[in-house]
């Protein structure tokens, strides 16, 4: 077994606002001392830290690592299943119970028919915001909505309930709320998807939810299935129109590139993937012991997966902390996550950025921020998925 150079106690609750793109410094330190430490969990029980691209998607495809999230090793308590229907904290076979039925929804062809519908919906923002004039938060202007309205309309949530809908799902997952806040909210957001899965069954309408209730699974499963979709398919999304869109202003050789060849946008969305990995970190339990990167990880033990340092890392990606927009190898990226829990609604995602950025660019071509970079609020480490809470923006009036 090979000698540990380095131990990880806590992980990191913040960044340094000098380099809000960066994982934070001590991940960054992990890694440069290897691609597994040790790491001892909130509750105290010891773990491992994997930082290493190759190691985190060995464990992500490895079937002896579990996501069941009542196996989770972590805390002084016992930590209940994962309810039914939610399935990203499943292993086999609960997990293609549910994932399988949504996987033809999802299609590279069906998220490009899409396209049409995404192009109208973020030329309506942009309309706005130009109608409004500056400045503007392109958080809650462009970013959020953009894949709220299109997520909503795939499951059929209703156009009035959107606005109370994102606000319960930014609660839960924005980290920023009380414990009695946050339960509040994913409270509430039960009891409405409860309420919207009635309605479905009753009278379907012409939407993916619809669809899923001709099928086997039960309204406590669909109601978890609609929670997954619904939270995953907005605010990680989200994040990444808003948090890219400031990395591309604060990297001015790249964004004029960007701006001069739309031909770049495809490999651009995969750059800003690889280089802001929204998703950041994931845990895996140990079902048997297992060796990884010289290490033996017993059974029980749960391990931290860090994907920004992983989509960071020196032997995978050259030149790993540059935005590079015109970079060969960004399509090996994790931020989608690896094996049977790789991300159900990235083409979605990547279409929803394609046209999203490229709209952006086109209509405001002097889009700048309208504070110091300094001062752009940032989400905490302890939300689920990175990002800024606002970004002002502003722009010359004059279109050029």
């Amino acid at each position: 077994m090979g000698e540990l150079v380095h131990t990880a106690t806590t992980l990191p609750t913040t960044r340094q606002s000098s380099c809000p793109f960066d994982p934070p410094a001590e991940l960054l330190d992990a890694r440069r001392h290897g691609p597994i430490s040790r790491y001892t969990h909130a509750g105290g029980q010891p773990g491992w830290l994997i930082t290493g691209y190759d190691l985190v998607r060995s464990v992500l495809a490895d079937s002896r690592f579990s996501s069941r999230k009542d196996l989770l090793n972590v805390v002084d308590f016992e930590i209940p299943p994962a309810p039914p229907g939610e399935f990203l904290q499943m292993d086999e076979p609960q997990h293609s119970r549910y994932r399988k039925p949504l996987v033809g929804k999802f299609t590279v062809r069906r998220m490009r028919l899409l396209t049409e519908r995404i192009e109208q919906v973020t030329a309506d923002c942009l309309d706005a915001m130009e109608k409004t004039g500056p400045p503007a938060d392109l958080v809650t202007a462009f970013a959020k909505p953009i894949p709220t309205i299109i997520i909503c309309e795939l499951l059929g949530v209703p156009y009035q309930d959107r606005g109370s809908f994102q606000e319960q799902i930014d609660a839960f997952m924005g980290g920023e709320v009380s414990e009695a806040e946050l339960i509040a909210a994913y409270t509430a957001t039960q009891e409405y998807l409860a309420e919207l899965v009635a309605a479905k069954r009753a009278k379907p309408t012409d939407d993916v939810l619809s669809e899923l209730t001709d099928s086997d699974l039960t309204d406590e499963e669909l109601k978890g299935i609609s929670l997954i979709l619904l939270a995953a398919g907005f605010d990680t999304t989200a994040n990444m129109l808003s948090l890219g869109t400031f990395a591309l202003l604060q990297h001015p050789e790249q964004l004029a590139a960007l701006r001069a060849d739309p031909e770049l946008t495809d490999r651009a969305v995969e750059e800003l993937l690889r280089y802001l990995s929204v998703a950041k970190t994931f845990m895996r339990t140990a079902l048997e012991d297992v060796e990884v990167g010289g290490q033996t990880i017993k059974a029980g033990t749960t391990v931290v997966l860090s994907y920004n340092t992983a989509n960071r890392d020196p032997d995978r990606f050259a030149d790993p902390h540059a935005l590079d927009l015109r970079r060969p190898d960004a399509g090996g990226h994790l931020a989608f996550s690896h094996g049977i829990h790789q991300c159900l609604g990235q083409q979605l995602a990547r279409v929803e950025m394609r046209v999203a950025f490229r709209a952006l660019l086109d209509r405001f071509p002097t889009l700048r921020l309208a504070v110091p970079a300094e001062e752009v609020a940032l989400r905490p480490e302890t939300a689920d998925i990175y990002g800024v809470k606002s970004l002002p923006v502003t722009w010359d009036k004059e279109r050029s």
